[in-house]
């Protein structure tokens, strides 16, 4: 196994974890998603949508660590881009700076992801 593959593989293992946990936070209604959603606008009622999404993406990316399943992960890994991307749009658009690095390490993760899954 190569430096890259370790680094493909540390990398979506971590951006599938935190994906799942953080749609597990929207699933079950946490208070900070609640404050934080409020605060930038997003409608509550997205908020198991938005939780849907962060999990397929997680899943998309475990499933395209398989080599016939690369095209998946890659997929998944460009929704989830998008998905912090809309989330930093989100931010900036409300002027909610304070809590900006959240979507950006998401976003960031997500970006090392799809660069790693289509390096191969």
């Amino acid at each position: 196994m190569t430096g890259t593959h370790v680094a493909l593989l540390v990398v979506t293992l971590f951006t599938a974890a935190i994906d799942i946990g953080i749609a597990a936070a929207d699933l079950a209604g946490a208070r900070f998603v609640l404050a934080n959603s409020a605060e930038v606008g997003v409608p509550r009622s997205w908020l198991p949508w938005l939780g849907a999404l962060k999990l397929a993406g997680a899943a998309g990316l475990l499933l395209g660590l398989s080599d016939a399943l690369r095209p998946l992960g890659a997929a998944a890994a460009c929704g989830l881009v998008l998905l912090y991307l809309g989330a930093l749009v989100f931010h900036l658009r409300a002027r909610v700076l304070y809590n900006l690095a959240f979507p950006g390490f998401f976003f960031a993760v997500a970006v090392a992801s799809l660069a790693l899954t289509v390096s191969f």
